[in-house]
């Protein structure tokens, strides 16, 4: 094949397969810039870079796991800079997650009580929430939650230590539910159990 044939080959590729990912792009976008014009910049930033590259991703594996982490790459090189949050160490996050306790280490294999709140809840609320977290968190918690990324995943995207990546869920999870238990408690919503995993018709029998 030609150089001009497999070019081809390649946009219509990255047209098929990268394309349809761009609005969860620019919502994880959103989460880190956390203003439009920054969103919009970054998502046009991953995907020149991504397609610059697309000759090296490996045909059938996970794309959106290597879209997410160019950009989260680019972030942090670029508009992290900006504004730059302190970096939490990954000694004190595991201590921390070692005596709080932490969720499984293996994969999710069921949806975490946080992602089920997530879809009950109303987005501007959700938005809320996930905004008032730290960086660190509110990047690991959305990836987890919305996106519903393994533990390995987000570790491979943030090119951080599994353990940090389960620390930062576990903090990142407590404050997001601590937030959404209030909004649930507000609206009176009659839920079998909230997302801190407690009955709230025991209280009443």
């Amino acid at each position: 094949m030609s150089d001009s044939g497999a070019q081809a080959k390649l946009e219509q590729r990255f047209t098929a397969e990268a394309l349809p990912l761009l609005d969860q792009l620019y919502g994880a976008a959103m989460k880190m810039t956390r203003n439009p014009p920054d969103a919009q910049d970054l998502v046009q930033e991953t995907f020149m870079k991504a397609f610059s590259a697309f000759g090296s991703f490996e045909e059938g594996t996970n794309l959106k796991a290597w879209l997410y982490r160019i950009m989260t790459n680019s972030y942090i090189n670029t508009y992290r800079k900006k504004q730059r949050e302190p970096y939490l160490g990954a000694v004190d996050e595991l201590e921390d997650w070692q005596l709080g306790g932490a969720e499984s280490t293996t994969a999710m294999s069921a949806r975490s009580a946080e992602a089920e709140a997530i879809d009950r809840t109303p987005d501007a609320v959700v938005s809320d929430a996930l905004n008032a977290l730290p960086e660190d968190f509110r990047m690991a918690v959305y990836l987890a939650d919305v996106e519903g990324f393994s533990y390995q995943e987000i570790a491979d995207i943030a090119e951080v230590p599994i353990g940090t990546v389960m620390s930062r869920l576990h903090r990142g999870r407590a404050r997001l539910r601590k937030s959404l238990g209030e909004y649930a408690r507000e609206q009176g919503v009659g839920l079998t159990r909230n997302v801190s995993g407690e009955s709230q018709k025991g209280a009443a029998r």
